[in-house]
């Protein structure tokens, strides 16, 4: 063991305290209930068992998260100060400076800080750090190649470890149908994070909102890994809990010790490069195996005795080469605007977004008549894990396309901001013509959280419909009648927007429609309409314009019924046109008397006058 902790100091300067850290975790596994120690994954053996405690539940790979596969074993550029007085623990080495070592890729890095506030706000007593998945991911994968991450955070082709075949790893047969690792035979680690298949099936999460569980993706994975080694109510603020839950997702005590050095370094201070640039690490546990990523070039002017090679570490120098640079005789500060992390378990700012586990919809009934404003606002209330209001949050408040409702200036979503109470409150709705329940959707931008609040829109209704005016309502046949004003009112109040339905029947005890009455005019092919929907304007009214008497005389009734059971029914009368009588003889056409006419002479039988007696018995001239 000691053997080997040598080999991985002279491969990577490393510092007093994660030395320090290191052999604390050798002593303690031979103290009473310690964890046996565990070997190097080269061989794919380990002294911990499927059961053992620092398993997560759910766990596959005989115990791991990864299956124990292989990983990258480069240790970060740290300083060791010489001081006086005290032996090195380790050789000097040469010390590389500069920032490439602590940047991380911007998308990568975001995935890990909010995969922390995730778990901080659903399992605070574990105390996760971002910078411990920092160094996980670092070592099995190179912070995802380097930040060769989509927008969405999905590597551009999948990272792969090889097959876990028992050649020379543990033996996996395959539990995904190839589904994740595309491997029909035996399983293998995938994505940023190094999940396998049968780990990820109990561990996956959807941390980006996307709908989808994916081991490629850096949110998806980073969260699993939180959640993974928060698991068991691990502390990671304990160093026994901490070197457990690391040793959970890879059993190999170098593995602990890798992930180690880079959680110590990662938490000194990093920044953020530009996704794809990242620094790719080179040496792997596996460097004798086929997946092994391609080595810089070799230098040729040291000698084979002090060139490190992949079958052959570097010896331990005795007399070292001419080349290699003096010890330093004063210690390196490290940049004072480098910034520290906060001790393990020290309450951190977490971003309202990040913290909110659950909408909660609001209580109030969202009711309105069609045309209307919302009598109710749609809210929602942001709660944490532990159910308290979280302020500040982003909510989106989202309408349907199947209705006409609206937000103020015809919007269909808007975005509004929790206040202090946790409650998010969207802007006034107002009802649009359409009568009819629908769903409003609120959400968080960037999350997968989402609350339905149901809505709906009644029609107007008016309970009582009457006529204004009293006027007889009569046309002859073919004629029109005069204009019809009614009156709508709901509980006594006038009911503008009432929608009216007119039917012309055949009398007052019948609904349908009739077939010889008046109409409402004719439609296109010709045909008489006598059913018409009409509403109620802003005083509650409505006129009944352009009713036309049809062809039969007969008495009809006008039936009009609103919701609500508003009814009226007017009579309508259709008559005959008035008979003219014949007009009498103009009298000055009649012909004038003659003389031999008496006026008073009596009619002939044949109608015509007689001759007056006096003219018939007077002389002749």
């Amino acid at each position: 063991m000691a053997a080997q902790f040598g080999r991985r100091l002279r491969r990577g300067a490393t510092s007093g305290a994660i030395v320090a850290a290191a052999v604390a975790a050798l002593a303690a596994s031979q103290g009473p209930g310690a964890l046996p120690p565990p070997t190097d994954n080269l061989s794919g053996d380990s002294a911990i068992g499927a059961g053992d405690a620092t398993t997560p539940p759910g766990g596959g790979g005989g115990g791991s998260a990864t299956g124990d596969s292989p990983y990258y074993t480069d240790l970060p550029p740290l300083n060791t100060p010489n001081r006086p007085g005290v032996a090195p623990t380790a050789p000097t080495v040469p010390i590389v400076t500069g920032p490439a070592e602590a940047g991380i890729p911007a998308t990568v890095l975001a995935a890990y800080r909010r995969a922390e506030a995730s778990v901080r706000a659903s399992d605070p007593s574990c105390n996760l750090p971002w910078q411990l998945l920092a160094g996980i991911g670092k070592v099995e994968s190179g912070q995802a190649r380097g930040g060769r991450v989509d927008g969405n955070g999905t590597t551009l082709s999948p990272i792969l470890g090889p097959a876990l075949d028992g050649n020379g790893f543990a033996l996996i047969q395959d539990t995904d149908r190839g589904a994740f690792d595309g491997d029909t035979t035996h399983d293998r680690a995938v994505g940023p994070m190094q999940f396998i298949p049968s780990t990820w099936a109990v561990w996956g999460q959807d941390a980006n909102g996307d709908g989808k569980k994916d081991p490629n993706n850096i949110y998806d994975a980073a969260q699993a890994a939180g959640m993974y080694l928060c698991a068991g109510g691990r502390n990671l603020a304990i160093k026994a809990d901490l070197d457990r839950a690391i040793l959970s997702y890879n059993r190999s005590t170098e593995y602990l010790t890798t992930v180690l050095t880079w959680f110590e370094y990662y938490g000194r201070g990093t920044h953020t490069v530009p996704d794809g640039t990242g620094q790719l690490p080179v040496d792997r546990s596996d460097r004798f195996g086929p997946d092994r990523p391609l080595r810089p070039t070799a230098p040729t002017s040291p000698s084979p005795s002090t060139t490190p090679t992949p079958d052959r570490p570097s010896p331990k120098p005795t007399n070292p080469a001419p080349t290699t640079p003096p010890k330093p005789t004063e210690p390196t500060k490290p940049p004072t605007t480098e910034p520290t992390r906060p001790p393990v378990g020290t309450p951190v700012e977490i971003p309202p977004t990040l913290r909110v586990a659950r909408l909660k919809p609001g209580t109030a009934a969202l009711t309105a008549v069609t045309e209307s404003t919302f009598a109710q606002a749609a809210t929602v209330t942001a709660v944490d894990a532990a159910g308290r209001p979280v302020a500040g949050v982003s909510v989106r408040f989202e309408l349907p396309a199947t209705t006409d409702a609206r937000f103020p200036a015809g919007a269909t979503t808007v975005t509004v901001t929790s206040d202090a109470r946790g409650v998010a409150k969207a802007p006034a709705l107002r009802a649009g013509e359409k009568a009819e329940p629908f769903t409003i959707r609120a959400s968080v931008p960037g999350r997968s959280l989402t609350a339905e609040l149901k809505a709906t829109v009644e029609v107007r209704k008016a309970d009582a419909l009457a006529r204004v005016g009293d006027a007889a309502l009569t046309a002859t046949t073919g004629g029109d009648y005069a204009e019809v004003t009614v009156e709508g009112r709901l509980d006594g109040a006038l009911a503008p927007g009432v929608t009216v339905t007119a039917v012309v029947t055949d009398s007052a005890d019948s609904a349908q429609q009739s077939a010889d009455g008046p109409s409402f005019g004719k439609d296109a092919a010709g045909n008489p309409i006598r059913t018409k929907v009409l509403k109620t304007d802003a005083n509650g009214r409505l006129s009944i314009k352009g009713l036309v008497a049809g062809e039969k005389a007969g008495s009809y009734v006008l039936l009009l019924t609103a919701p609500g059971g508003g009814t009226a029914k007017l009579t309508l009368t259709v008559t005959e046109p008035a008979t003219t009588p014949p007009a009498s003889p103009d009298p000055t056409t009649d012909p004038a008397p003659t003389a031999s006419e008496s006026p008073s002479a009596p009619a002939s039988p044949s109608g015509f006058a007689s001759a007056s007696p006096s003219a018939s018995t007077s002389p002749t001239a």
